[in-house]
């Protein structure tokens, strides 16, 4: 029940503007900024994003925003970011993640790994039929962002191009039990999704909180 209450809290239209917003950035956001960007006044702002806390929705905490410290530096202000726990609804009950994770642990031990991957890419290129390969970071994002995975455009600066990286893991559940088994599968998936004989390439760049697989332009189309 306690999911399904939470997921009820954002039927509200601003209160679901509010977690989206919270939710894109991928950092802490106060009230303020959070009010102007869903249009509405601080107070109520501030009332929504509590209650989306309440629900389980968001974490909150405080700093100064202002980046300064010490005498002068300001009351520290509430900030909120998303919450680690997940939150799935399913009715009846099924209980897909304890069956996925079996999977894994299995194929896992007898070894199975470019098998899966195998059947990843295949899963991707079915996925995309009969798309053409994506042409270019804009078009991976939007295929990206249709799946699940939170994609932002990161500006490496001037020495390299510019790579996608992906705020949500749509295995993260299970790829944080069996990381070599599923963080390779999910690379064949986009890579078979995004497509190998175009101009963008998928590869491995793990960091904490992130997918762990980034997608850039190959080396054959950097001029």
């Amino acid at each position: 029940m306690k999911d399904i209450e939470a997921i009820a809290a954002l039927q509200d239209p601003v209160r679901r503007r509010l977690y989206e917003y919270v939710v894109a950035q991928g950092r802490e956001v106060g009230r303020n900024e959070a009010a102007e960007a869903a249009g509405v006044a601080r107070t109520l702002a501030a009332h929504h994003l509590d209650r989306l806390t309440e629900a389980g929705l968001l974490e909150s905490g405080s700093r100064r925003l202002s980046g300064r410290s010490g005498p002068g530096a300001g009351r520290p202000a509430k900030v909120y970011t998303r919450a680690r726990a997940e939150r799935a609804v399913s009715l009846p009950a099924r209980d897909y993640r304890t069956a996925a994770e079996l999977l894994a642990e299995a194929a896992e031990e007898a070894g199975l790994d470019a098998g899966l991957c195998a059947a990843a890419r295949r899963r991707g290129e079915a996925l995309r039929d009969p798309a053409a390969p994506c042409g270019d970071l804009t078009e991976a994002m939007e295929v990206l962002a249709a799946r699940g995975y939170e994609p932002r455009l990161e500006d490496t600066g001037e020495a390299a191009s510019p790579v996608v990286r992906m705020r949500n893991c749509p295995f993260h559940a299970v790829a944080e039990r069996f990381p070599p088994l599923v963080c390779g599968m999910n690379l064949a998936l986009l890579e078979g999704l995004l497509g190998t004989e175009g101009p963008l390439r998928a590869r491995m760049d793990a960091r904490p909180g992130e997918c762990c697989v980034v997608v850039e332009a190959s080396k054959n189309n950097i001029d």
